[in-house]
């Protein structure tokens, strides 16, 4: 796909359905008791993935033309599928699956596609361990894995990272243990889970960084609608600010403070952002506008990490195009996404021109030059595919972006709402 460098950015949009809200509300509505209708669900493969799960599971879900409707069977009413449970591109449906199915009466294989078999499961084996669950995996790290009846027991465990996946499937197989499941986060990380499980009553209470369930007698069944995915606007605000004589709008986009680490450090950086229309109900919610404007470097990490790492690639663009130094530190998790992500945003940053160095936590790039257009690997990653399409557009030449359909995994339209816009 070529991408010529564009004028201002301009219009409103709204971006797809939150990719973890979305998985959330599949998996819960299967467990409850009643109708789960879900709204503004994101129709990307991964979340289809979790679609699939489910289904070979024999729960029935129907997607309609501007709902998905899942009809719950109960927090023990899955049966066992008839084959292996294909999970694609998706480390959420497959990480959340196992705290699912640690507690099932049944016998389940889960397997993704090539970058799944690839991702290190054993920070998600380890605590399901513990709590009882019998689970193989190949070289006790990788899929397939495969989880057997179990009898599982509440524990209280230490997170080693902040990870709302791995904090997320010790929560879930709380569900089916025996006793109060406590999970301590090193720092906060996204809290959509617990939110869910509030709407949906089971008792969970969080203390500062401890998350304390009660396992329910019973999950109920309620309507969710599901914000658009600020990771997804996160591409929209960094190229309204890198384009000069941009402004637009994107509408309804959750900003769940655990997710707003993007609006934080892009502020700091200089960024023109203004919100309005705020409204709260079971996810905060709000309209964001973002104008072109000079930015600076800054640095970012600590405790920052964990509420915006999946932006860090879209970031790493920004500070390419800011003036002066920026660190981004504490990024490790970034390695073991769907591509390493540090290797593949420095080496495409080289191929643009920038001043980019690898750290082993990160990267330092040193702004002050406009990219170059290049041609532009996306590692079968849609957030990288996405970050390098927005260079793209502030570049000095044109670019062509390689394998550019990975974006279905997250944003299927993303290159018809840039084009809407101007880009």
């Amino acid at each position: 796909m070529q991408i010529q460098p564009c004028g201002p950015l301009r219009g409103e949009i709204t971006v797809p359905g939150d990719k973890s809200i979305s998985h959330r509300a599949v998996m819960l509505g299967a467990l409850a008791n009643g109708t789960t209708h879900i709204t503004g669900f994101l129709m990307g493969e991964d979340c289809l993935s979790t679609i699939d799960c489910f289904r070979k599971m024999g729960v029935e879900i129907e997607i309609t033309e501007n709902q998905v409707i899942v009809e719950g069977v109960g927090l023990h009413g899955l049966c066992e599928p008839e084959e292996t449970l294909y999970t694609g591109n998706s480390g959420t449906t497959t990480r959340l699956l196992c705290g699912i199915l640690a507690g099932q009466p049944f016998t389940a294989t889960l397997s993704g596609d090539a970058s799944i078999q690839k991702r290190p499961m054993g920070r998600v084996i380890k605590p399901l361990r513990e709590m009882g669950a019998s689970i193989e995996g190949k070289n006790d790290n990788y899929c397939p894995l495969t989880l057997y009846p179990s009898e599982l027991h509440g524990i209280e465990y230490r997170l080693p990272v902040a990870s709302a996946q791995l904090k997320s499937a010790i929560l879930l197989a709380g569900l089916y243990a025996e006793g109060q499941t406590t999970v301590i986060e090193p720092t906060p990380s996204r809290d959509h889970t617990e939110r869910m499980f509030r709407a949906l009553g089971v008792e969970i209470e969080t203390r500062g960084n401890e998350i304390t369930l009660e396992p329910p007698e019973d999950l109920h069944a309620v309507d969710i609608a599901v914000p658009g995915d600020i990771s997804s606007a996160a591409f929209f605000l960094v190229a309204g600010a890198i384009v000069p004589g941009s402004e637009l709008t994107i509408k309804n986009v959750g900003v769940n403070p655990t997710r707003t680490g993007i609006l934080d450090v892009l502020r700091e950086m200089g960024a023109d952002i203004t919100e309005s229309n705020f409204r709260d109900d079971a996810e905060p919610v709000c309209d964001l506008t973002v104008r072109h404007s000079r930015l600076h470097g800054v640095e970012i990490g600590g405790a920052i990490i964990p509420r915006l790492i999946d932006e860090l690639p879209v970031l790493a663009v920004a500070a390419a195009f800011a003036e002066g130094e920026t660190v981004i530190r504490d990024a490790q998790e970034l390695k073991v996404k769907e591509s390493n992500r540090i290797a593949a945003m420095v080496t495409e940053l080289t191929r643009a021109g920038a001043d980019v160095e690898e750290t082993d936590d990160g990267m330092i790039i040193r702004g002050g030059k406009t990219p170059c257009g290049a041609s532009f690997e996306t590692y079968k990653d849609h957030r990288i595919a996405m970050s390098l399409a927005v260079l793209a557009l502030g570049a000095q030449t044109a670019s062509r972006i390689n394998d550019p359909e990975v974006v279905s995994i997250s944003y299927p339209d993303f290159f018809d709402t840039l084009k809407a816009l101007g880009g």
